[in-house]
């Protein structure tokens, strides 16, 4: 899939869990996420407002050209997606996944803690100023390949059905 110039549409590149939290997340098939708790499985899914942890392909491509041996799941995100310019996209931006999950944007970005396992291995950590975090509105399965849309965004600029 090219990107979409819109920004409107996008791809899940890969999906990844963790049993711990602050540190890398395995690639896997599919996950499950669940309504107002996030990944099933994961150690993040406890509901709040981070339930799902998002970053796009080419943040990743940007740390492997600076010389860092990463892949999708090396800063922690539950899903990676490609060609979707995230971190443009406003907290309460919505967006759908495949057939049937809804997310809703709730937060850019994140503070990086101390000792974080991934800083530590690539020297660098992009979550906290590209990835972005959202709440399951409405749960499903996710895998790669699977369409992500931007239904709406915040002021009621609209793309979906």
């Amino acid at each position: 899939m090219s990107q979409d110039p819109l920004n409107r549409r996008g791809v899940v590149h890969a999906v990844s869990i963790s049993d711990r939290k602050g540190v890398v997340k395995e690639n896997v098939p599919a996950v499950e996420l669940v309504v107002d708790r996030g990944v099933a499985g994961d150690a993040h899914a406890e509901g709040g407002k981070r339930q799902v942890s998002l970053l796009a392909l080419e943040s990743i491509d940007k740390m492997r050209a600076a010389g860092a041996e990463v892949k999708p799941g090396d800063f922690a995100e539950n899903i990676t997606t490609f060609g979707l310019k995230l971190d443009s996209l406003p907290i309460g931006t919505r967006l759908k996944i495949g057939n049937d999950v809804l997310l809703e944007v709730t937060q850019i970005g994140k503070a990086c803690h101390q000792g974080c396992a991934i800083r530590d291995l690539v020297g660098d950590c992009i979550m906290p100023r590209e990835g972005i975090f959202g709440r399951v509105l409405t749960g499903g399965r996710v895998a790669p390949g699977d369409v992500i849309e931007v239904l709406s965004v915040p002021g009621g600029d609209s793309h979906g059905q």
